[in-house]
């Protein structure tokens, strides 16, 4: 069966158990004639979405009939920055100052609260980029999803890979202006396709969770992808100590201050077959209608106790042919191969500032290195946030040291300072 067929038979299959769930409907809609009793659903609402993989800070804006036939919930956020650029000097050499990101973000349930729903956009000029394809790119998110319980759901649509924790983390959940440069090259971002979640207690206070999705590969809003494979992810969970409060572990720091130490480890996997970017669902598109099989990893380990959090990110990718895109001889693109290790800790004070540590470095393979111009990527960052109503109001502000063990010496900034104000509901 080729990877086309099997797509189809996974879609089919979805169809097939929303229609099941259907026969049994659980609300009063008179233009269907379906009859329920008057219920409050946000009880069963809050256990079913206790484990849903879209989490966004903030309560929103919500709607709902007398009868109950759906919800929507609407929220938005923005994140206003600038941005310094140092030499080695500490001389300014480039200001950026700009709305980093604008987010409109829908999400409810429709017919039941089994069938929900997830609409987000993206307005700021680095969300709305065109793509290498040509396509625009203003929607982030557009999933619908069929979960019977807390314990599973599948959904079908446009959304995040589950595969490392920082890509997981919301960009309003996170203690520094941005995440780090070992995500930026590594991760897997959005994508089109079939994604599925089962989470299970396993004894004492052992939870875990499995993730897997297939997906188009070419990352979201691509489109057509001929002459391309299909990407096959996987990720497992493991919370020997029970879950975090409040989502802690798709939050950054320990805002909720664990009462008890909690632990998440966690391992992923992804398989991009031909793929036709650089990067996988990122990056250029690949020269000479070249694609390249592509193998990523990841290792995830938090801890977080009494304000205090502690993160290990470990991720790399690897080609199954050669990362270098040649004309003839001559090398005109590659594919940067390789790995990288980010490790961050931060402690939350009684007032609710927060300090914050992380280092970030990257070392790509021997092959890619005379094309990357180093051996070693290396960024020390301070952050220091000031929570005003959690992560939903919260000013921040963070200081980077960024060094290149470079073959040749070339003009990168050493020092980077932000400033940064997020405002969400």
């Amino acid at each position: 069966m080729t990877h086309r067929k099997f797509f189809l038979s996974v879609l089919v299959f979805m169809l097939l158990s929303w229609s099941a769930a259907a026969k049994t409907p659980a609300f009063k809609n008179d233009s269907l004639n379906i009859t329920l009793p008057d219920t409050d659903y946000s009880d069963e609402l809050r256990l079913i979405r206790m484990h849903m993989p879209d989490i966004e800070v903030g309560n929103g804006i919500s709607f709902q009939p007398k009868n109950k036939s759906y919800k929507l919930t609407m929220r938005i956020r923005m994140q206003n920055m600038v941005d310094v650029d140092f030499n080695e000097k500490f001389e300014a050499q480039e200001l950026d100052a700009r709305v980093k990101r604008l987010r409109l973000r829908f999400d409810g349930y429709i017919y039941t609260p089994k069938l929900t729903y997830l609409v987000q956009l993206g307005f700021s000029p680095s969300d709305t980029k065109t793509l290498p394809n040509g396509n625009s790119n203003i929607v982030r998110d557009a999933m619908i999803y069929y979960v019977p319980n807390a314990t599973w759901n599948i959904g079908f649509g446009q959304t995040k890979i589950r595969a490392n924790r920082a890509r997981i983390n919301s960009s309003s959940a996170l203690q520094f202006v941005d995440r780090s440069i070992v995500n930026s090259e590594f991760n897997l971002d959005r994508d089109f396709g079939v994604f599925g979640e089962y989470n299970q207690h396993l004894f004492g206070s052992f939870d875990l969770a499995a993730k897997a999705s297939i997906t188009t590969g070419e990352g979201r809003n691509w489109g057509n992808n001929k002459g391309s494979g299909l990407a096959y992810t996987g990720r497992i969970e493991f919370f020997p100590l029970g879950r975090f409060t409040g989502k802690g572990d798709a939050m950054e720091g320990d805002y909720e201050r664990e009462q008890t130490p909690k632990i998440l480890l966690a391992g992923a996997y992804s398989y991009n077959d031909r793929a036709l970017r650089a990067q996988g669902s990122n990056g250029d598109l690949l020269r000479f209608d070249q694609a390249r099989n592509l193998s990523s990893y990841f290792v995830d380990f938090i801890f977080k106790y009494r304000g205090f959090a502690f993160y290990t990110d470990f991720m790399g990718r690897t080609c199954t042919s050669s990362p270098l895109i040649k004309s003839g001889e001559t090398v005109e693109q590659y594919i940067l191969t390789g790995m990288g290790l980010n490790v961050q800790a931060s402690y939350l004070f009684p007032s609710n500032w927060e300090i914050a540590l992380r280092n970030s470095t990257i070392k790509p393979d021997k092959e890619v290195q005379p094309y990357t111009n180093y051996r070693c990527y290396n960024q020390s960052t301070l952050g220091v946030t000031k929570y005003l109503i959690d992560h939903r109001l919260k000013v921040q502000a963070d200081l980077s040291y960024n060094y290149k063990d470079e073959f040749t010496a070339s003009d990168y900034s050493r020092w980077q300072l932000r400033f940064q104000i997020e405002l969400g509901f």
